[in-house]
């Protein structure tokens, strides 16, 4: 996604680090540099506000249950995928197989 216009900081490198910036876990003066992106951008400013939206749904609905380490892992590991444009395999290969 990129608005086409350009940026000091490129949209590619705001939405490969988004959930970084949404979990404050980057140093301040990226974080800085994603928040002038996001003034200058609609496009990714409305990503961030989807995302955004999303993270604090799931806080809120599943916010009081813990997460085995070992299922955030997977799905660490599957956005990971996503992000990184690979093919998501459809069936874990820890699942049961369906009986036909």
């Amino acid at each position: 996604m990129s608005c086409g216009e350009p940026h000091e900081t490129d949209c590619s490198e705001v939405l490969d680090h988004l959930y970084e910036f949404l979990d404050s876990e980057m140093p301040d003066v990226d974080r800085s540099k994603f928040q002038q992106h996001f003034e200058e951008c609609s496009p990714c400013l409305e990503k961030y506000g989807l995302e955004e939206a999303v993270k604090k749904l799931v806080k809120r609905c599943c916010g009081h249950d813990d997460v085995p380490s070992d299922l955030r892992a997977k799905v660490m590991g599957r956005l990971d995928l996503i992000r990184s444009g690979q093919t998501v395999p459809e069936h874990d290969a820890a699942a049961t197989p369906q009986e036909s």
